[in-house]
């Protein structure tokens, strides 16, 4: 089965954290934070949820430069952008259209956009 790196996208502008999300109407977060639950569960129980997890904001990002003599570390990001990925979670696909069906249900419990990618496969071994 094929990898799917599903991705969910932040602003860059507003950089939401749990403590940011505090703000947002109680039972609109609670609603948002069961949908998310119940998605977690449905990945867990069909058995194509490999890992999942939420990213730091890319403001606490540090990057590594080591094109020069000497390895360089920075503060921030490798790049700069409009939108960030603020979590993500690896799941095992049969095929596209399943892991599409996988990043719809996502969308509509995060009640946002999500971005569905295959990883890549190691080539074969000679």
């Amino acid at each position: 089965m094929t990898q799917y790196f599903l991705t969910l996208p932040h602003d860059s502008a507003d950089e939401p954290t749990m403590e940011s999300m505090q703000q947002m109407d109680p039972a609109e977060l609670e609603a948002v934070m069961a949908a998310v639950g119940d998605f977690n569960t449905a990945l867990q129980e069909s058995g194509a949820l490999l890992f999942a997890g939420g990213l730091h904001p890319p403001s606490t990002a540090k990057t590594i430069d080591a094109t020069g003599d000497a390895p360089v570390i920075v503060d921030g990001p490798f790049v700069e952008a409009s939108e960030y990925v603020g979590g993500f979670w690896v799941i095992e696909a049969a095929d596209l259209d399943t892991a599409l069906d996988w990043g719809t249900r996502a969308a509509k419990a995060m009640q946002s956009r999500i971005e569905v990618r295959a990883l890549q496969e190691a080539p074969p071994e000679a």
